[in-house]
């Protein structure tokens, strides 16, 4: 796998690429802690517990609030095996699904260990975050998929029946390699979703929504980025419900004002398929009048809140930076601190990776954190 020859990155460039990073992977968490604490409850039962316009603020979950489910954890080992990915390759060892599949089995050990492992010199940095030690509901395909040591591909699958979002809440950073083309983004997210979810419109919808972020992250509106995504998918077999999930998002725009029962409309699981959580994402981000009250139509409907908050989360970080999510909700956000030194980490590794690291010479300090092994 091959990508597009490496951008000079002014200062500016990179500010703003940073604020995108940041934006992402915090509203990414922001939104699947908002979500966490009402995740399938019928929205009937939302605005029972919470008022009648649902849920409109942190409420608790797993015993805090601002409290991050398996969609976060997963999300952030994606940017690790990315960051680790880019580290390798100057050993000329560049194959980015390995790289991903690595660091999702990192993910897998926090489900099952008490903490961090000392002996194992190649977790790195995140794996030694004892936070992360923590199993948040993941989605089952995500821990069978994970089971073994050979890693699932599109044409030998694992869990290929497995078609709900459990691989799409993980594929926003896919979308934040900005010096990739398109075809390429959505090429690796397929490829890696295809190692626990191996139904083809699973792959799909996360191929689909890495396009989407991806076109917010270079600078362009959603709408664009969601014509993007359209024809990229286009030419690949067995595409037609995930393009016809974007396409039933973009129309609901123009039906009238945002309601639970319109998100209901976009698709027949309440989101607990990959393609219906993408639709509501998107339109979500759509209709939002800014990110706040984007997350609270994403979370107030029947279904796997969590999931499409988080989703709808990161798409609006990625497109407005994170000076624009709302301070309350970040100041009681599990791991925030984690989270802004792996956004800046990877803003680093892909602006400036060759002051880091090449082929001759390294900094001890980054292979410490981003082992080569």
């Amino acid at each position: 796998m091959s990508t597009a020859a490496a951008a000079v990155w002014g200062r500016a460039e990179q500010q703003d690429y940073r604020a995108r990073v940041r934006g992402c992977l915090l509203g990414g968490a922001v939104g699947d802690a908002l979500g966490a604490a009402v995740a399938r409850l019928p929205v009937e039962a939302i605005r029972e517990a919470h008022g009648a316009q649902g849920l409109t603020d942190l409420a608790p979950a797993y015993g805090r609030r601002g409290a991050v489910t398996y969609a976060t954890q997963l999300s952030l080992f994606t940017v690790d095996g990315l960051i680790r990915a880019q580290v390798r390759r100057d050993t000329g060892a560049w194959h980015p699904p390995t790289d991903l599949h690595r660091a999702y089995l990192r993910w897998a050990a926090t489900q099952t260990d008490w903490g961090p492992d000392e002996r194992r010199e190649d977790n790195g940095w995140l794996a030694s975050q004892e936070w992360l030690y923590a199993r948040r509901d993941p989605a089952r395909a995500c821990l069978t998929g994970l089971a073994g040591e050979v890693p699932g591909t599109p044409a030998e699958p694992r869990n290929p029946a497995a078609r709900d979002a459990g691989a799409l809440v993980r594929s926003a950073p896919f979308g934040l390699l900005v010096g990739w083309e398109p075809h390429l983004v959505c090429q690796l997210a397929v490829e890696c979703a295809a190692q626990t979810h191996g139904h083809p419109v699973a792959c799909l919808a996360a191929g689909a929504y890495a396009v989407v972020v991806h076109g917010v992250a270079r600078g362009r509106d959603i709408e664009s980025a969601v014509r993007t995504a359209g024809a990229e998918l286009a030419a690949r077999p067995g595409h037609e419900p995930v393009t016809g999930a974007l396409e039933r998002a973009a129309a609901a725009v123009r039906e009238g004002a945002p309601s639970a029962d319109r998100i209901a409309s976009l698709g027949d699981t309440d989101g607990e398929s990959a393609e219906d959580a993408l639709a509501i994402a998107v339109y979500c981000a759509l209709v939002g009048e800014d990110i706040r009250h984007g997350l609270r139509l994403a979370v107030n409907h029947d279904g796997p809140s969590e999931v499409t908050g988080a989703l709808t989360g990161a798409l609006l970080g990625a497109l407005h930076g994170e000076t624009a999510l709302p301070p309350a909700w970040l100041a009681e956000l599990e791991g925030r601190a984690t989270l802004l030194e792996l956004a800046d980490d990877f803003a680093m590794e892909m602006t400036q990776g060759p002051a880091l690291h090449g082929p001759s010479a390294a900094s001890p300090g980054w292979l410490s954190r981003y082992p080569r092994g």
